[in-house]
């Protein structure tokens, strides 16, 4: 894939579009370089690839047996965090946005695991042990294995006669919910590799030698060197910025780009539709992206309201997790159900 161009979009008014030059890719990780565009637009697009590309993770787990040394809370944490497949991710709803009490297939992934240990030795209980239920099964929602052993990820160990039993329920949503929404692992973002811009301050104890101090990137090889006694351009601006985007293996990284993109558009659809309600149709912006969890469907961004609260889960009340009204979630972490 070196050396491939590829053009994503247009933009009105401009001769030139945006390019997109491909340098290494493979099934965890991406480089490209994207050029003829700003600063504010390369950088809003790492944003939106880190925050609000939606993806599936276990939201509730519902824990039946659980005779290990970890609490409760601790399992639930660490079933969060297992990477899910998240391809196919747009075929179910938002929680908030379904019209199911709680949960149902349509916006949600149940797994489930039983395991208990009749041997002497330690019994380890990893991600592959997680069974989806229903329609979903082998497609979206299955745990991410990627070892050579085809383990996954290690969920708890278990000495002779301890049993662990629960429920869990995936569901879609995005990291500015919760770090475990999270697409990718790490996203780097660089621009300008000579510092011909001066936009760092690059100080160096050694006096002798800078390029020790600070040494250059990969990147820097891509672009010509500031010659001795250039003047500085005031007026310059970055116009080629150098992505390295690694997926955290519940999408693949071309998916998580163009999921980036897609976000992209649709804000900026939904920017102009709201700027301009006749121009491009209807009294109000229709938006169907990611949304930050204090933004319910009915366009409010605060949760609370008088006489209680109200979340994006869908729960309501004014009660806390330590008097005998419910809570948002239905569930509190004093019984055998820990919220995750």
């Amino acid at each position: 894939m070196d050396g491939m161009d590829y053009d994503p979009m247009v933009m009105d008014g401009d001769s030139e579009q945006p390019q997109v030059k491909i340098s290494a890719a493979d099934g965890t990780h991406v480089d490209f370089e994207l050029s003829r565009t700003n600063l504010s637009f390369a950088n809003s697009l790492r944003r939106v690839i880190q925050a609000e590309v939606p993806t599936i993770a276990i939201d509730l787990v519902e824990i039946e047996i659980n005779t290990s040394v970890l609490a409760d809370e601790f399992i639930a944490h660490r079933l969060g965090l297992i990477p899910l497949n998240s391809k196919g991710a747009g075929e179910l709803n938002y929680s908030r946005d379904c019209d199911c009490e709680q949960y149902c297939d349509q916006c949600s992934v149940t797994l489930s695991m039983h395991a208990k240990c009749t041997s002497d030795g330690t019994m380890k209980v990893y991600a592959r042990d997680l069974i989806v239920e229903g329609h979903h099964a082998n497609s979206v929602g299955s745990p991410v294995i990627t070892d050579p052993e085809g383990m996954g990820c290690l969920i708890a160990k278990l000495r002779k006669d301890q049993e662990l039993k629960l429920m869990c329920v995936a569901k879609k949503g995005i990291a500015k919910e919760h770090a475990k929404w999270m697409p990718t692992s790490a996203v780097g973002f660089e621009y300008d590799p000579h510092n011909k811009l001066h936009h760092l301050d690059m100080w160096f104890e050694n006096n002798t030698d800078p390029e020790k101090e600070w040494p250059k990137s990969k990147y820097a090889e891509w672009e010509d060197p500031p010659q001795e006694g250039e003047p500085f351009n005031y007026d310059a601006k970055p116009d080629r910025f150098y992505f390295e985007v690694e997926t955290s293996g519940s999408m693949e990284p071309d998916q998580i780009v163009q999921g980036g993109i897609r976000v992209l558009q649709q804000k900026i659809g939904a920017l102009l539709k709201s700027l301009d309600p006749r121009k491009y149709g209807g009294d109000e912006a229709d938006f169907d992206g990611p949304r930050s969890p204090d933004m319910n469907v009915d366009g409010g961004t605060t949760p609370w309201q008088d006489g209680g609260y109200t979340t994006p889960y869908g729960g309501g009340g004014g009660g806390t997790a330590y008097g005998g009204n419910a809570t948002a979630y239905g569930t509190t972490p004093y019984g055998q159900s820990s919220w995750q």
